[in-house]
């Protein structure tokens, strides 16, 4: 039986070996190659009025890339357009199409994006551009041959094997312009976006991502955008906490680029009053509303055909929106405890999104049939593939055979139980320490318990459709109430239980109360 003290012991073990713990101690902008170089071309390009191009992507990473840049482009004045590709018109990243439509650009810097732009670092040569890409992506074999690459993962970069996103080299950046141009410039100005990129971009949240972080939530209740400010009045939120940007401010932000056109999240995220800001999130909540509905259309739709005996899900479908395939992804990989990889199959192309679990490398396992992919890239945790229509069957055998259910069950070892916790154990000062702990997610995952043998009470189903059950958990004379969403057992009145559950912190009335969210249920046997 666990004590609060060794929940508290568990979970700092989990930072042991992180060597950047404060703000004072992450890594400098020269530990990444060519940063300096990029640097320079920009000082130039500044010091004699050369418009800049700022490329950009249209999720939530690459969008707050771009809102980075130009934040620091506009204090000193820089000449500068913007550019987010359209997801459905323009495909991802730098392409011909993009470079003939910045006409009379001398200077491009693309940001969470360009890595693998191998053509179009070739036209920018053949038209006289300068490319500096800035990424975070794995890079293939042979890198393009740009003015500069900025890219803690490619060869002979000596940045720390911390996994940072793009907005993050991005900031890294502007702190080598700052220096460069000499500017005064306060670079935790941008801290209250940043972070929103590190968590919706699924950065291990250790070592310098956890510093940034601990210090970022502090900027962003603090923050004076007005875009946040319009959330806070929309959602009626006097205070952020770190589920907040993972579940209402990150999946906003992504939206548009999934349903419409991130241009319009740029623009919010860069509005200058709180009229404009709530006149974009007016808009924005719409096309997120709808983005919940095509995506419980797609699951439900996807759900009925699952076949459970497969090792990982590999499904496709013709015209399934691009935009959602991610998000449905995400979630069978949840509801089934499996990697997940959904395509959406237009004409003689097949596009597909893949999400994993515990620690499973999702990449890994798509590059392993690089022969019948047209293309992947991505993370561990998430990643995007091309494949021609007739090699799907193929690929979903092979992947299939490549992991076995026992391998599956090593990869979830991640998320294993802490242990068993008595009902009276759940008190504030728990709270406190688990709160002391965020955020969890990638690498730092959310504390899961479990209790034995204890009753429930009060039991009341909840939500629109009853899906959701809301009731006590009682054991030795201690109670807690407890939320179990999308239930798959309706435990009856005074029914002894064994269940598994994380702890969060409920806020009624200015009253906080801690509060069992469970996974999983089932009768003591």
């Amino acid at each position: 039986m666990l004590g609060k003290n060794e929940v508290r012991e568990i979970l700092q073990s989990r930072f042991a070996n992180d060597k950047h713990t404060k703000l004072s101690e992450i890594p400098l902008p020269s530990q990444l190659k060519d940063i300096y170089k990029a640097a320079l071309r920009i000082k130039t390009a500044i010091d004699e009025n050369e418009r800049i191009a700022v490329v950009g992507d249209y999720d939530v990473d690459g969008i707050v890339s771009t809102v980075i840049m130009s934040d620091f482009f506009n204090q000193i004045g820089a000449d500068y357009v913007i550019k987010i590709p359209n997801r459905f018109t323009d495909g991802y990243g730098l392409n011909n199409e993009i470079i003939d439509e910045l006409e009379g650009i001398g200077l491009i810097v693309t940001v969470d994006n360009g890595t693998s732009a191998i053509e179009a670092a070739q036209i920018c040569a053949k038209k006289g551009i300068d490319l500096i890409i800035t990424d975070h992506h794995m890079p293939p074999p042979i890198l393009p041959e740009a003015y500069a690459i900025v890219n803690p993962k490619q060869p002979d970069c000596t940045f720390p094997n911390v996994e940072i996103c793009g907005a993050q080299v991005a900031w890294y950046l502007v702190g080598a312009l700052k220096e460069t141009l000499g500017v005064n410039y306060d670079m935790s100005s941008l801290m209250d976006i940043l972070i929103i990129a590190i968590i919706a971009d699924m950065m291990e949240l250790r070592d310098m991502n956890r510093a940034l972080l601990r210090y970022g939530i502090k900027k962003l209740n603090n923050s004076n955008r007005a875009c946040f400010k319009a959330i806070k009045e929309h959602y009626f939120k006097k205070h952020f906490e770190f589920d907040d940007i993972s579940y209402t401010i990150a999946p906003l932000i992504n939206c548009t680029g999934r349903m419409d056109d991130a241009t319009m999240s740029y623009k919010f995220l860069c509005a200058r009053d709180i009229r404009e800001a709530n006149q974009y999130l007016k808009m924005i909540d719409h096309i997120n509303n709808s983005r919940k509905e095509e995506e419980k259309a797609l699951y439900e739709q996807i759900a009925q055909s699952i076949n459970e005996d497969d090792n990982i899900i590999v499904v496709w479908g013709d015209e399934w929106h691009e935009g959602i395939i991610g998000i449905v992804a995400s979630r069978l990989s949840k509801t089934y405890k499996k990697p997940a990889i959904v395509f959406s199959v237009h004409e003689d192309r097949a596009k597909g999104s893949a999400r994993s679990v515990g620690k499973f490398d999702i990449l890994n396992l798509i590059s392993s049939q690089a022969e019948i992919l047209t293309t992947y890239g991505g993370h561990k945790g998430a990643a995007g593939v091309g494949i021609e229509p007739a090699n799907l069957e193929e690929f979903r055998r092979r992947v299939n055979a490549k992991i076995t259910p026992d391998d599956l069950e090593d990869f979830r070892a991640a998320d294993d139980l802490l242990g068993e916790l008595e009902v009276s154990q759940i008190d504030f000062e728990l709270l406190e320490i688990l709160e002391f702990f965020e955020p969890y997610g990638q690498k730092n995952p959310k504390p899961v318990f479990n209790i034995c043998g204890a009753s429930v009470g009060n039991v009341r189903q909840i939500g629109k459709e009853g899906k959701h059950i809301k009731m006590s958990i009682q054991k030795n004379g201690a109670s807690v109430e407890a939320l179990w969403f999308n239930y798959d057992f309706l435990p009856r009145e005074n029914q002894r239980v064994d269940l598994i559950f994380s702890i969060n912190k409920n806020n009624f009335r200015s009253v906080i109360s801690p509060e069992l969210v469970i996974k999983q249920m089932s009768p003591t046997e």
